[in-house]
């Protein structure tokens, strides 16, 4: 089993994250593509409730057999990589963490970051002629995408004026409007 975690506060989920996940998961052959919502990020706040983004990625995941909603790190403590993945390891199977180009850079300022970087192989995903370094060790794989440049803060603000962005999925989209979320 070829397994990627790619975690994230998903505040909300779009479909950049879809596109960044189906492409990894064409490129490396995996079997499954685990999206992981962070309860309590150590790098930032979330600001909608942690049930609200698990049933967004929920929905989100059903666009594809090989995604899989998580409640990994559904936890009070801080929602650190290296417990994610050592519990993503008692699974068995080739595990790969998918992240971002600008967090990977940053990487050695994660909490056990030696150990993180021993026990996975990165999908470190960048936008075309990007550049970045990777620490002692690491076992990266580039993949180059071409991803909606769109983020979660711009789909929160766009909902705040009443928007719904072309960006996110039809159902998250509808669960937001049903749920009053994003709203001033």
């Amino acid at each position: 089993m070829r397994r990627a975690i790619f975690g994230g506060t998903f505040d909300p989920i779009h479909r950049a994250h879809l596109v960044v996940a189906r492409e990894a998961a064409d490129a490396f052959s995996l079997d499954q593509v685990l999206f992981v919502p962070a309860a309590n990020p150590p790098h930032k706040e979330a600001g909608t409730p942690y049930e609200h983004r698990y049933k967004m990625v929920e929905l989100a995941c059903k666009e594809d057999p090989r995604f899989s909603p998580s409640r990994l790190e559904e936890e009070a403590r801080k929602s650190y990589s290296i417990y994610t993945i050592e519990l993503v390891k008692g699974m068995g199977g080739d595990i790969f963490f998918v992240i971002g180009a600008d967090a990977f850079a940053e990487i050695q300022t994660w909490f056990r970051w030696q150990d993180v970087v021993r026990e996975v192989e990165f999908i470190v995903v960048t936008r075309p002629g990007h550049q970045y370094s990777s620490p002692p060790g690491a076992r990266v794989h580039r993949l180059e995408t071409v991803a909606l440049p769109v983020s979660s803060s711009e789909i929160r603000a766009a909902l705040a004026r009443g928007e719904t962005p072309a960006e996110l999925p039809k159902a998250v989209a509808e669960y937001i409007r049903t749920n009053g979320l994003y709203a001033t």
